[in-house]
């Protein structure tokens, strides 16, 4: 197949609508702003429906009624617009609707700066509003990642009844790349869903809710829930090895930083270090099974978690190593992007001081 150039944004907007997406809510925030832009043209002419809400609470209440109708449905924000979301997200899980929905990360906290960031990994990757839940949490690192990943997203969704996130800093967002597009999946070929409150007649009444007030009842539909993220740990961990199999330094990071990260495993390599790159591709679940595989090795003496942020995803890898060997950190923040140079010797200092700390 050809492939043409598109944004990342773009590239979420195209595996969307392919595998069925006819809803989209937004609101406008940078630097995901080409998503609701370029859904409000193409959406409507696969047959779907565009509506830029008045707010990002709006949105994402919207997409619990479509979504909850059986309507496959996304919405799309940065950072403090998915913040704002977070409420309806919460709903959206206990409720058991399956959805996605795309955070392409700005810098933070608070309105912070739209350079791109990684500083909602613990937002995401931990259900990100109140109670008990969890969603899963694609991590794209190039535009074609980004169209099949959100392509993915609503199989996923529709299997396991849950949201999806489609996590991504601004510079994925914003990237342009050669695409090649997935086929147009017909409708007739997505399964039915009998849970939707589809509103045909006939059919037994169905209820969509997260208002449980008994605790008799509450606690099976939580205990319920939870047993679907235990299927979803053991079937969906996904991350890539990229020269692994010998490293004494692996290096570890998601999106943009795990492009970076192979450039400057190619450069220690050059300079006669064994270094190797974990990439995860699923943030939640946590490929923890890629690390202590790792962590079991003789030969590998350290982890380095490189994160566009003050360090979020290393404790993670901090858990999935357990303490078999030591794992530092290197992040920048504020929209500040590092580059390959200062990985290598972020790496160099990291392998120092776990050769001394092993000495002593």
């Amino acid at each position: 197949m050809s492939k043409i150039l598109l944004h990342g944004t773009e590239a979420i907007c195209e595996g969307a609508m392919r595998n069925g997406c006819r809803a989209f809510f937004g609101y406008p925030i940078t630097p995901q702003n080409e998503v609701p832009e370029y859904m409000s043209v193409k959406l409507p002419q696969a047959g779907g429906v565009f509506v830029q809400a008045e707010s990002e609470v709006a949105a994402i209440n919207m997409v619990y009624g479509a979504a909850g109708a059986g309507i496959r449905a996304m919405t799309s924000s940065s950072s403090p617009g998915v913040s704002l979301k977070q409420e309806g997200i919460s709903y959206i899980a206990c409720a058991r609707i399956p959805c996605v929905v795309v955070n392409i990360m700005r810098a933070g906290p608070g309105l912070g700066g739209i350079l791109p960031a990684q500083g909602d990994y613990f937002q995401e990757t931990n259900g990100g509003g109140h109670g008990d839940y969890d969603v899963i949490v694609l991590a794209p690192s190039s535009a074609q990642e980004a169209c099949d990943f959100t392509y993915r997203a609503f199989d996923l969704a529709d299997r396991y009844r849950v949201p999806v996130m489609i996590l991504a800093d601004g510079m994925i967002g914003q990237i342009m790349e050669p695409v090649e597009l997935p086929p147009m999946r017909p409708l007739s070929d997505i399964p039915e869903k009998p849970w939707a409150t589809s509103g045909h007649y006939g059919k037994d009444r169905r209820i969509l809710n997260s208002l449980i007030i008994k605790p008799e009842q509450l606690e099976p539909h939580v205990n319920e829930l939870q047993r679907t993220y235990n299927e979803i740990y053991a079937n969906e961990r996904k991350a890539e090895q990229y020269k692994t199999e010998d490293a004494e330094i692996i290096l570890t990071a998601y999106g943009t930083v795990a492009r970076i990260c192979k450039s400057a495993v190619n450069q220690l390599r050059a300079q006669g270090v064994k270094a190797g790159c974990i990439r995860p591709i699923t943030l939640y679940p946590f490929p923890d099974d890629a690390f202590s595989s790792n962590a079991e090795r003789a030969d590998c003496k350290a982890f380095l978690s490189v994160e566009l942020s003050l360090g979020q995803m290393v404790e993670d890898v901090r858990l999935a190593v357990n303490g078999k060997k030591p794992v530092y950190f290197y992040g920048r923040t504020g929209g500040n992007v590092m580059d390959e140079e200062e990985i290598v010797q972020a790496a160099k200092d990291a392998l120092a001081k776990a050769e001394l700390a092993k000495e002593v």
